[in-house]
């Protein structure tokens, strides 16, 4: 044994050892803070495009769903529902979605949608925030007899008709906004994609 009595190959050995011991006790301190610095899987998928199903929808029906934080509407509208949208054209402030920035160039139409039979919708007032009631009655009397369906904003009293656009003499500025979507097939929405941006569209 050499002078001293600690054997060199002994002393390397306990040096390496701590060594690595020290090197795993750190990562396991700093991991926690590092994990905490990745964003979560929830908020991983915020941005990005979230798929829904109409299949079991009835007519009429609205379904809510989620993206990127907001509420998004899908309502099945009716051949009475599509049929009004021409009769309260003279009370809305802008019938032909005039303003650019509320839809994709997709819903320029009167049915701002794809498909005349499904409208896509971000359920938020363009007034102060708030999330508007889905009335699809005709003539109840809170809203009167000229009603022919559509959304009401309990917040200020906005209107917004079956296509969500805006009526005239209502605090909210401009229509609802709908979000980009495609529809995977016949039966599934993608909200947060536009036809072509996430691959071909399927009939």
């Amino acid at each position: 044994m050499p002078e001293g009595g600690i054997d060199p190959k002994r002393r390397r050995f306990l040096a390496a050892a701590t060594a690595v011991v020290g090197g795993a006790g750190a990562v396991a301190v700093a991991w926690p803070f590092l994990a905490s610095l990745r964003p979560s899987a929830r908020a991983q998928a915020a941005g990005a495009p979230v798929e829904a199903s109409v299949a079991k929808m009835e007519p009429g029906q609205m379904i809510r769903e989620e993206w990127r934080g907001r509420p998004v509407w899908i309502v099945r509208r009716t051949e009475r529902m599509l049929d009004s949208l021409d009769k309260i054209e003279p009370r809305l402030r802008d019938p032909h979605s005039k303003v650019e920035s509320q839809q994709p160039e997709f819903a320029q139409n009167q049915y701002r949608s794809l498909k005349p039979e499904y409208l896509v919708l971000i359920g938020i007032c363009t007034h102060l925030g708030c999330s508007p009631t889905y009335r699809p009655e005709v003539s109840p009397p809170d809203l009167g007899e000229d009603w022919l369906g559509g959304f009401f904003c309990p917040c200020h009293g906005s209107r917004f008709d079956l296509a969500g656009r805006v009526f005239k003499n209502v605090p909210a500025p401009t229509n609802l906004e709908v979000p980009p979507y495609r529809f995977l097939n016949g039966t599934r929405i993608l909200i947060g994609a536009a036809p072509g941006e996430a691959g071909e569209e399927v009939a």
